[in-house]
């Protein structure tokens, strides 16, 4: 077991406190989106950029959060792919340190056609690491996790959840091809219910609301999802956003609590007018920058943060904002947004443990051209793949489509980001894909196919469960 798991342990939280008294501390919602980028709700994510939101979607919920909080430019998932992404934000941990890279799958028997072997992906969400529920429930707070779960097998009340619909996949607690609507409305149902429990017993509470996709396509429509479907799947998880809204105004719970939105990665395809490449499965700004916005007491409203984010933050965010003052855990990557969240322009800057963000995807998925690892810092994407053996450079800031590969005329800056990203993987003990020595480009696999491929025979079950 990686040694980050040995210093994760719950009575770090036994001595806690909050800044203003029991009675006032706040209440938390937590809302992950399904596959949801900036071509899927109709607010503009960059007030800079103004195809940064859809001309087509419509998304009032999300619109009302921005309307009265702020929201993050630069909001990114932790991967480009569902279950490493929710293990993040459960932990504060980024995927290449816990080991969960990739969908809960595993490898049907056969040769693997391509270059390099991906690593397997640790399935089950380890025990031994601290959740932001642990946290929360040893300070005194009621918590549950509704909707879909997918970071392995094991119940959601092990890992501080006293609420929950189970150790969900794609397929809901009914286990079928398109939970929704059903569950986007019953969950959001026992979400209102979970909420006015608490507030009559007097405990502040924790809720995180899930969501999953619709897997169902059209006859002769690919292998992707047609656009009927994501626009449906949107307006059902915006409408029961609303509804959430709704229950918090009636219960008079708004002024107390706070509204995180965020969603597990970007959407699959292409992101239509939105200036940023490539979508799902890919390490490029289309697969991994989200939909972040941040509502609650103290926080400006209408406010545009350019401070890049990720979902590793949310741990240690509510931590502080819950008046929680013991200590991260070491191996805690994310820094509190709190000092940002109070400023009524959303300037400042988060302590982390490093000041680099990495995305680290060792996987054949989708297209994305093979295993690839990404580093942010200062304005600056590297992105090295390991197939093609390159390292490419980019000013987000200028070309946030990922044109313009500056690795050539700005080598001491890719030369920087490159030893940062490193040095990273070395620390954390990263797995990496490894070369294939039976590889013959003969008889080479689609890159795309090889991850999907290793759905039929997985430990999650049937196919839908691979998201």
């Amino acid at each position: 077991m990686k040694r980050i798991f040995l210093c994760l342990m719950v009575l770090e939280f036994g001595a806690v406190a909050w800044s203003a008294g029991a009675d006032t501390a706040p209440n938390f919602v937590v809302i992950m989106a399904e596959a949801q980028g900036w071509p899927n709700t109709s607010v503009r994510m960059d007030d800079r950029l103004p195809a940064s939101k859809s001309a087509v979607f419509k998304t009032p919920a999300v619109e009302r959060l921005a309307r009265e909080g702020m929201r993050f430019a630069y909001g990114y998932a932790l991967s480009p792919r569902c279950t490493p992404s929710r293990a993040a934000l459960f932990t504060g941990i980024g995927p290449a340190a816990l080991g969960m890279t990739y969908v809960g799958v595993g490898r049907e028997s056969g040769p693997v056609r391509t270059a390099l072997i991906p690593p397997e992906p640790v399935l089950e969400l380890p025990t031994a690491v601290t959740t932001v529920a642990e946290m929360l429930k040893g300070a005194g707070y009621t918590t549950a996790h509704l909707g879909k779960w997918h970071v392995g097998r094991t119940d959601p009340a092990k890992h501080g959840f006293d609420e929950s619909d189970g150790a969900t996949g794609n397929g809901g607690p009914d286990n079928v091809a398109s939970p929704n609507p059903k569950q986007a409305y019953g969950m959001t149902e026992r979400g209102v219910a979970f909420m006015t429990r608490a507030q009559k017993t007097g405990k502040p509470f924790y809720l995180q609301l899930s969501h999953y996709p619709n897997q169902e396509r059209k006859e002769g429509g690919g292998g992707g999802r047609d656009r009927d479907t994501v626009r449906a799947e949107a307006d059902e998880i915006d409408r029961t956003v609303l509804q959430l809204l709704g229950a918090l105004d009636t219960l008079g719970l708004t002024g107390g609590t706070y509204v995180i939105y965020t969603a597990d990665h970007g959407g699959q395809g292409r992101n239509g007018n939105v200036p940023l490449a490539g979508g799902k499965g890919a390490v490029t700004e289309g697969g991994l920058r989200v939909p972040f916005l941040i509502r609650g007491p103290g926080i400006a409203g209408d406010v545009c943060s350019r401070v890049p984010v990720t979902a590793c933050d949310v741990w240690p965010t509510i931590a502080e904002l819950a008046g929680v003052r013991a200590p991260l855990p070491a191996a805690v990557e994310g820094g509190s947004l709190a000092a940002v969240l109070r400023d009524p322009e959303g300037r400042g800057t988060v302590t982390r443990s490093r000041e680099e963000l990495v995305f680290h995807f060792p996987h054949y998925d989708l297209g994305n051209g093979g295993p690839a690892t990404a580093i942010l810092l200062g304005g600056y994407k590297l992105v090295r793949n390991y197939e093609r053996k390159t390292a490419r450079l980019y000013d987000l800031e200028r070309d946030p489509g990922e044109e313009r590969d500056l690795a050539a005329s700005r080598p001491e800056k890719a030369a920087e980001l490159d030893a940062r990203l490193a040095a990273y993987l070395k620390d954390v003990a990263a797995q990496m894909a490894q070369p294939n020595p039976h590889y013959d480009p003969s008889k080479a696999d689609d890159p795309s196919v090889d991850e999907r491929r290793a759905g039929k025979g997985g430990k999650q079950g049937k196919k839908r469960n691979e998201k």
